[in-house]
């Protein structure tokens, strides 16, 4: 199955469905990841610009993607309603050449404005064309429907984590969703909710058989 994974910024998706990027990959699924800003500006001022950019790459080689399964836009953070269309043209382009079964983003409930768009313009992008399910940032959500479970093992929490303590600049600024108790406590809430050891869950916006 080809797999398209959007991420608005760079830790996104590691965040949303970094466990079930691991257990898609160790299945054998094809994926494709695709980062929209890499948020420059939301960097303490003592880090370089790069740093969320490096950052990525050392995640998603953490994971054995090579140069050509993930591609990186530099959009300015909290500005992607502005290139709404361009947006779109890019998500069309990438649809000719990935041709995705499943394309997993953000929630169209979710209330970052960057992460909106993308949600927006993936459906209009995908609606007919691929299965769309989307991720749970549970700090930036009022409502989400669990509409979808993906179960995993210790082994996918634990590449996630992996994934996510290259996030370093995020480490320094003390964001709470980083800490190893909230992602192992999360992955393990909704694990029950599923009779799972460890899980997360989706929004299911459509599923094509």
């Amino acid at each position: 199955m080809n797999i398209l994974v959007l991420s608005p910024h760079t830790d996104d998706a590691e965040l949303g469905c970094g466990g079930s990027i691991a257990k898609f990959l160790e299945e054998g699924h094809d994926i494709f990841w695709v980062v929209f800003s890499t948020a420059e500006d939301s960097l303490p001022q003592n880090l370089p610009k790069d740093t969320l950019e490096k950052e990525f790459l050392e995640s998603v080689h953490e994971i054995g993607l090579e140069n050509d399964k993930y591609k990186i836009f530099n959009f300015k953070v909290r500005n992607l309603h502005n290139h709404r269309q361009e947006i779109l043209e890019d998500l069309i382009q990438i649809r000719k050449n990935v041709n995705p079964d499943l394309v997993i983003g953000p929630s169209v409930n979710d209330y970052h404005q960057d992460h909106q768009v993308v949600a927006n313009e993936m459906i209009r992008a995908f609606k007919t064309t691929s299965s769309i399910i989307c991720y749970e940032l549970p700090w930036n959500h009022i409502t989400f429907n669990t509409q979808l479970f993906v179960k995993l093992e210790s082994k996918h929490m634990s590449q996630k984590y992996n994934q996510l303590k290259h996030y370093r600049s995020q480490f320094i600024q003390n964001k709470s969703y980083f800490s190893k108790d909230f992602v192992y406590g999360f992955g393990s809430t909704r694990g029950i909710q599923c009779n799972s050891k460890y899980a997360e869950a989706f929004e299911v916006v459509r599923w094509m058989i």
